[in-house]
C-alpha cells in the first residue's frame, strides 16, 4: 500500500484533488478534498452497534478553522467553540445524501469529522464537505453504496456556472447544491430568484454531468491505495417474525392507516401494536423488545405503502394530488409589528414579524468569505407540545436551524430591494403533522404582508412525497403527512411565487431518484404552490399600506459622505447626543445614507431637523436664522449652519446707510439672512437687508389672505 496518493482532476474548469495517506492514518478512512487553495479534510471512524440500538447512528460534524484563512477567531475567546449556524447547515447538507447509501438494518456507529483546513475566501466550501466525506467512506470497508459527489451551480447572465465564486454568486439567480451517484440525483438544496421548473431541471443535469470526474477520482483513489473495488453483499433478512406479524395483524393495521385524524390513527395503531406483541410472544417467547420494534415498524411501512401502491389509497382517503384543508388569519397579536396563523390540516404555524434599524442585522463571521451580515432572519421553533408530547427543552436543535434556514432563503428573493429595516420572523410551530417548514414559508409571507413589508410577491411552499415498489412502480403524493414521510421514500420541498422557484430541499431514502420522478415532483409541487398562493391572497391580497403603530418609522436622509464625521462627532458625541435627547436610533452607511428610526413622530421630526442642521449645505436664495459670531468694521460673520458661516457686509445689514455694524447687531445676536452667493472657494455672501424685505413681503401676503 502506498503512503500518500493524490488524484488531480478538473471540475467546472477549476483544479480539484483528493489526497489520502498523509493525515489521520488511524482513522478508518481519511481524505483531503481540495478546490484551488480550499481544502476540506474528512475522517471516518466506526465501532460496533450499541446493544438494543434500533437506528443508524450516523454523526456528521463540520468545523471551519479560522487559521484556514489566516485569521484569529473574533470575540473575547480566541478559540473555535460551539458550531456556527453555517457549520451546522453544512453538516446537515453533508449528512443527507450520505445516509440513504447505507443499507436498512445497519446500526454500526459511524462518525464523520470534517474540517476546513485552507480557504481562499473566493468560494463556499460546503459542497467539498460532501465530496471529502464520500471519498473517506469509499476508502473504508463500511457498506457505503457510493461513491457520491456534489457541486454548486449558479446562473449568471443566463449561463450556468459550476463551482461559482462569491462574486459570481452575487450576480446569480440560482444557488443549487447538487449531490448524486454516478447514475441519479440524490439531493438538492438551495435558493433561486424565481427560476422555472424547466430551467431548474436543466441546472440539475449540468450538475450531474459535472460530478462524474469527482466520482471517478474517488474510485481511482481507492485503487491507487492498493484496495480492491468494494463489493457490498447485503445479508438476507430473516422474515419469520414479520411474516407472522403480517398474518396476525397486517390487514387490521392496513385499515387503521387509512384513518385521517392523527390522534385517532395513532391510538388505533398503538392498540394494534400492543395486542400484536402479546400474540407474537406466544409464538416467539424469545422475541426481544428490539426485535418487535423493528418488525412492527417494518410492517407499518409495508402496509401503508401497500395502501398507496396497490389500493391507491392515502391516509385520510385524500387524492394523490389533493391538499389538506387550508386555514389562515392575520393580525392575531396586538403589539407585534405583524402576525399570522397558517393551518394546513393538522400542521399549524404562528409567525411574528419584528422590524428594527439596520444595526439589529446579524453579523456573519464566515471564514469562507461572502456576505458579512444579513438583515433578514427567520427563526423556527419546534416545541414538544406541537406533536402532543413531553420533551426536553434546551438549545436550538440542528433540525430547527435547518428548517428555519430553508424558510428564510425561500423568502429572501421577494424582499424589497435596499429595504432600510432589519426584519426578523419567528415561526412557532403550534401543531405538526407534515412539512412544518413549508408552513413556515406560508405563514411568514402572511405575517410580512400584515406588517406592511412591501414584498414583491407572495411565496408558497409545499412538499411532495414518493412511494416506490421493487418492480419500478412509483406514486407521487402531494402535501405529505408525518406518517407518509416516515413510511415513504422522499420529502421533496419546493417554495416559490407564481412565476418560479425561490427555495428547495430534497430528503431521499432511495439510492437515487429517477429523472422522470424529478420532473413529476416539480410539476406537482408547482400546482400545489399555486393553490396555496390563491388561498393566501384570499386572506390578505397585498402588503398593508400602513405599518403597525408600534413599528418604528424611518426617515432616510442622504448626506455628503464627507459630513459623516461631523454627524458622528468626536468619540460619537454628536450622534449620541441626538439619539439620547430624542429617543431615536440612527444608522449611517458609508455612502452617506442616514436612516433615522422612531415610533414617535414628534421625536422623528426633531431628530431629522438636528441631523439636517449638522449636515446641510448652504443654498443660494434660501433664508436662514443665523447667529452673529464675529463683528468687524466691514460687516458681521453669521453662522447659518453648524460650522458654516458667511459674511453680511455692512452695506447689506439694512435698507439704509449703516454707520457702525454695532448699531445693528452684536456677537450672539440672532438674525435672518439670505444667501446671495457662494463662490468657488465656498465663501458665503449673506444679506440681512434682502432677508428682511422677503420676510416683510411674506407677512404682507399672509395678511392679505
Amino acid at each position: 500500500m502506498k503512503d500518500t496518493v493524490k488524484i488531480k482532476f478538473e471540475v467546472g474548469g477549476k483544479p480539484m484533488f483528493f489526497e489520502s495517506g498523509l493525515l489521520a492514518q488511524q482513522a478508518a478512512g481519511a481524505v483531503s478534498c481540495g478546490l484551488g487553495d480550499n481544502i476540506v479534510f474528512s475522517a471516518v471512524t466506526t465501532k460496533a452497534p450499541r446493544e438494543g440500538c434500533d437506528f443508524f447512528p450516523l454523526q456528521v460534524e463540520y468545523r471551519e478553522k479560522f487559521y484556514a484563512a489566516g485569521r484569529f477567531p473574533g470575540g473575547f475567546f480566541k478559540r473555535e467553540a460551539r458550531p456556527s449556524e453555517k457549520e451546522i447547515l453544512t453538516a446537515r447538507v453533508t449528512d443527507r445524501p450520505i445516509r440513504p447509501l447505507f443499507p436498512n438494518g445497519f446500526y454500526d456507529e459511524v462518525q464523520i469529522n470534517n474540517m476546513l483546513l485552507s480557504c481562499d475566501g473566493q468560494v463556499d466550501t460546503d459542497f467539498l464537505s460532501i465530496n471529502a466525506s464520500s471519498a473517506a467512506l469509499t476508502l473504508t470497508e463500511l457498506p457505503f453504496r457510493g461513491p457520491i459527489a456534489a457541486v454548486r451551480v449558479g446562473r449568471v447572465d443566463g449561463q450556468f456556472v459550476v463551482c461559482p465564486t462569491h462574486e459570481q454568486m452575487a450576480k446569480s439567480d440560482l444557488d443549487l447544491t447538487y449531490a448524486g451517484t454516478a447514475e441519479l440525483p440524490l439531493m438538492i438544496e438551495g435558493s433561486a430568484k424565481e427560476v422555472s421548473e424547466t430551467d431548474f431541471v436543466a441546472a440539475m443535469k449540468i450538475a450531474h454531468e459535472a460530478i462524474q470526474p469527482i466520482i471517478n477520482a474517488q474510485i481511482e483513489l481507492r485503487r491507487q491505495l492498493g484496495k480492491a473495488d468494494k463489493v457490498i453483499e447485503l445479508p438476507k433478512a430473516d422474515t419469520t417474525l414479520i411474516d407472522k406479524a403480517r398474518e396476525l395483524a397486517g390487514e387490521e393495521l392496513r385499515q387503521a392507516l387509512v384513518i385521517g385524524g392523527k390522534i385517532e390513527r395513532q391510538d388505533k395503531v398503538n392498540s394494534i401494536k400492543e395486542s400484536l406483541k402479546a400474540k407474537l410472544l406466544d409464538v416467539f417467547p424469545e422475541m426481544t423488545d428490539t426485535d418487535y420494534m423493528h418488525a412492527f415498524d417494518e410492517l407499518e411501512i409495508e402496509q401503508l405503502r401497500k395502501n398507496v401502491l396497490v389500493n391507491k389509497t392515502r391516509v385520510g382517503g385524500r387524492g394523490f394530488d389533493e391538499m389538506r384543508e387550508l386555514k389562515a388569519q392575520v393580525g392575531v397579536l396586538p403589539r407585534v409589528h405583524g402576525s399570522a396563523v397558517f393551518n394546513r390540516g393538522e400542521t399549524q404555524a404562528l409567525a411574528t414579524v419584528t422590524l428594527g434599524p439596520r444595526k439589529d442585522s446579524q453579523s456573519i463571521d464566515a471564514v469562507t468569505g461572502g456576505a458579512t451580515e444579513k438583515n433578514f432572519m427567520l427563526h423556527y421553533n419546534f416545541p414538544p407540545y406541537c406533536v402532543g408530547e413531553v420533551g426536553r427543552l434546551g438549545n436550538t436543535g440542528r433540525r430547527e436551524i435547518g428548517h428555519g434556514n430553508l424558510a428564510e432563503r425561500s423568502l429572501v428573493p421577494v424582499l424589497p430591494d435596499n429595504y432600510p429595516y432589519a426584519v426578523r420572523i419567528v415561526s412557532e410551530i403550534m401543531g405538526s403533522n407534515g412539512s412544518s417548514s413549508m408552513a413556515s414559508v406560508c405563514v411568514g409571507t402572511l405575517a410580512l404582508m400584515d406588517a406592511g413589508v412591501p414584498i414583491k410577491k407572495p411565496v408558497g411552499g409545499i412538499s411532495v412525497g414518493l412511494f416506490t415498489a421493487e418492480d419500478g412502480k412509483a406514486e407521487l403524493v402531494l402535501d405529505i403527512l408525518g406518517t407518509e414521510d416516515h413510511c415513504g421514500d422522499m420529502d421533496f420541498k419546493v417554495c416559490g411565487t407564481r412565476d418560479g422557484i425561490t427555495g428547495f430541499q430534497v430528503d431521499l431514502k432511495l439510492v437515487g431518484l429517477r429523472w422522470d420522478l424529478v420532473e413529476g415532483a416539480f410539476e406537482m409541487a408547482r400546482k400545489g404552490r399555486l393553490q396555496i398562493i390563491d388561498f393566501m391572497e384570499g386572506v390578505i391580497n397585498a402588503p398593508r399600506e400602513e405599518m403597525s403603530t408600534y413599528a418604528p418609522r424611518i426617515e432616510v436622509v442622504k448626506i455628503d459622505p464627507e459630513k459623516i464625521g461631523a454627524l458622528i462627532g468626536p468619540g460619537g458625541k454628536v450622534i449620541r447626543g441626538i439619539t439620547d435627547k430624542y429617543g431615536v436610533q440612527i444608522d449611517i452607511e458609508e455612502d452617506g445614507t442616514v436612516n433615522i428610526f422612531s415610533s414617535d413622530s414628534d421625536a422623528m421630526k426633531a431628530a431629522l431637523k438636528a441631523v439636517n442642521s449638522i449636515t446641510a449645505e448652504a443654498e443660494i436664495g434660501k433664508l436662514y436664522e443665523g447667529v452673529v459670531r464675529t463683528v468687524r468694521d466691514f460687516g458681521a460673520f453669521v453662522e447659518i449652519l453648524p460650522g458654516k458661516d458667511g459674511l453680511v457686509h455692512i452695506s447689506e445689514l439694512a435698507d439704509f446707510r449703516v454707520g457702525k455694524v454695532e448699531d445693528i447687531c452684536k456677537e450672539g445676536d440672532t438674525m435672518w439672512v439670505k444667501v446671495l452667493d457662494i463662490d468657488r472657494d465656498g465663501k458665503i455672501r449673506l444679506s440681512r437687508r434682502a432677508a428682511m424685505a422677503e420676510k416683510d413681503a411674506q407677512a404682507e401676503a399672509e395678511a392679505t389672505d
